[in-house]
């Protein structure tokens, strides 16, 4: 197993351009695995997601990520008390509102040849440091869909369960709070 030291320091992330297509990929889940190599693209094109790519030194993708904005807000919650308490506990008073800036992380892929080393959780650093250190937009929250499988991985990550998240079960709704992250640094 390599090192995260050594994998930072031998790969690079970089944003996927438009009209790239990609052709080898796999990460053992098919919908991941059709979104990077069939609907990337078209996301991306039509301003719907970014699409990001970390690449080895030889350009090889060892794993992508996807960034969209979002926002958590008291739909999200099961009542407005419970968005009413988490909101009490985040913000001062001057800073209630009915939604709070977030960015989702809409697929994040290792390649089946990275797995197993923490890459998955490197790149949830990186996502974090991204928007901490460089704010490149307005936003507190990291949000995701986690399919049940990922919930772990992602509470692993400092993301905390916001509800059940789609109405067909497949994924649970967390976040995580950017305050948490730059408490860090």
């Amino acid at each position: 197993m390599i090192m995260n030291e050594e994998i930072l320091t031998s790969c690079r992330v970089r944003l996927m351009r438009d009209g790239e297509l990609i052709r080898d990929f796999s990460c053992n889940d098919l919908d991941l695995d059709d979104y990077i190599l069939n609907e990337a693209d078209l996301y991306q094109s039509e301003f719907l997601a970014t699409n990001y790519l970390l690449e080895d030194s030889k350009a090889n993708l060892m794993a992508f990520f996807t960034l969209l904005n979002d926002r958590v807000c008291v739909a999200d919650f099961r009542s407005k008390t419970e968005f009413n308490r988490f909101r009490k506990r985040r913000f001062v008073q001057a800073k209630r509102f009915k939604g709070y800036p977030a960015v989702k992380i809409g697929r994040l892929a290792v390649s089946t040849k990275w797995m197993r080393n923490g890459l998955g959780s490197i790149l949830l650093d990186f996502i974090k440091s991204y928007f901490t250190k460089n704010r490149r937009t307005g936003c507190r929250f990291l949000t995701v869909d986690a399919y049940h499988g990922a919930v772990d991985f992602y509470a692993k990550n400092g993301f905390v369960r916001l509800s059940e998240g789609s109405s067909d079960g497949n994924t649970c709704l967390m976040y995580y709070d950017l305050i948490d992250y730059k408490s860090k640094l």
